[in-house]
């Protein structure tokens, strides 16, 4: 029996970890094991487990804390030492408080309102019934809205402040934004919400903020619309819903982006996203999981499709992917309806 600390650690660095386990009425030691994960983008520092055995005559440990070595354990004060909560100690396998939550992961510099409230409309159409988001900063109204979900029970904000401690990177390598570690620590939080989850969500989907998941066929497979700037100017579009009421609210709406990228052959096996049982996965990355108790399924592009981040398309090699208008009498009304009760929608 071990208990796992996820962490953020400088890869070159060696060092030798202890865990102090907080057993019943005593406090016991063992020596910490660290596995760093292998998607790291080749920046400095990357998420690594903090394995802890837990010591013989221990059956229920609540709390654990990390310390190095050559710290004389004699000598340490309980005030010098952070526990953590050991959590997910008691297995379930049915009868979750949610069936279906979504990780986003990471938010910062947001003011994207009006997509916001889209993308977490439209989840909650499609039965999704919990959002964790994962929030460095944002706007003044983008906070207002993230309060109205949080007040509803649908949103769960955590706090993701890791750019106070390390020099967090813009972007996801190092040749197109330096720093310490990858993407404002995307990759620890999908991992700390896959955890999070998992005896509190039958599935977990991990994708991004400017993403959408929606059913591609009647009842069954999934697509990923990606969302990101101003949509291509499209070749006769079909009919739009009135719009006119959101020109004054800020960000994308998502109902102008009609039309998906062609599939690139030599591209279908890379930036793809996925939906997760998180009792069966031990480690994720932003792409994949990385180490999990069953194999992974590919989903057929027929049924599922991913966009592949090209920019320079025009729009006559765009092809039409309309199934989102069949959502938008219901995601219309109900996005008007948030709007006005954060008085962010101004009318005349």
């Amino acid at each position: 029996l071990r208990v796992r600390v996820i962490a953020i650690k400088l890869r070159r660095e060696k060092v030798v970890l202890q865990c102090l386990l907080r057993c019943q009425d005593q406090q016991l030691v063992s020596k910490a094991a660290i596995r760093i994960h292998r998607d790291h983008f080749r920046f400095p520092y990357g998420t690594a487990d903090v394995l802890c055995p837990v010591p013989s005559g221990c059956e229920a440990p609540t709390h654990v804390a990390i310390f190095f070595l050559f710290f004389f354990f004699s000598k340490l004060e309980k005030s010098e030492l952070e526990f953590l909560e050991i959590k997910n100690q008691k297995a379930l396998n049915s009868s979750f408080p949610h069936n279906f939550t979504c990780c986003f992961s990471a938010m910062y510099n947001f003011t994207n309102v009006l997509q916001l409230v889209q993308n977490l409309e439209m989840l909650q159409l499609l039965g999704v019934n919990r959002v964790v988001v994962y929030k460095t900063n944002c706007s003044a109204d983008v906070q207002r809205v993230l309060d109205y979900y949080s007040h509803k029970g649908l949103v769960e904000v955590i706090p993701w402040s890791l750019s106070k401690y390390l020099n967090v990177s813009r972007r996801a390598r190092p040749s197109q934004s330096p720093g310490d570690l990858h993407y404002f620590g995307q990759i620890p939080a999908l991992n700390d919400c896959l955890y999070r989850s998992m005896y509190r969500s039958r599935y977990v989907a991990l994708h991004d903020l400017d993403e959408l998941i929606l059913p591609h066929t009647a009842l069954t497979g999934v697509t990923s619309l990606r969302i990101t700037g101003s949509p291509p100017p499209p070749p006769k579009p079909k009919a739009l819903p009135p719009q006119d009421q959101w020109q004054n609210v800020s960000g994308v709406n998502i109902l102008a982006h009609l039309y998906r990228e062609p599939i690139v052959p030599i591209l279908r096996r890379r930036n793809f996203k996925v939906i997760v049982n998180p009792r069966a996965v031990f480690a994720t990355s932003v792409h994949g999981v990385l180490k999990a108790k069953k194999s992974s399924v590919w989903v057929n592009r027929k049924i599922a499709r991913i966009p592949r981040g090209q920019t320079s398309l025009k729009p006559q090699s765009l092809i039409y992917e309309g199934r989102l208008l069949s959502y938008s009498a219901d995601l219309t009304p109900a996005v008007n309806a948030v709007l006005r009760e954060t008085r962010l929608l101004q009318t005349a």
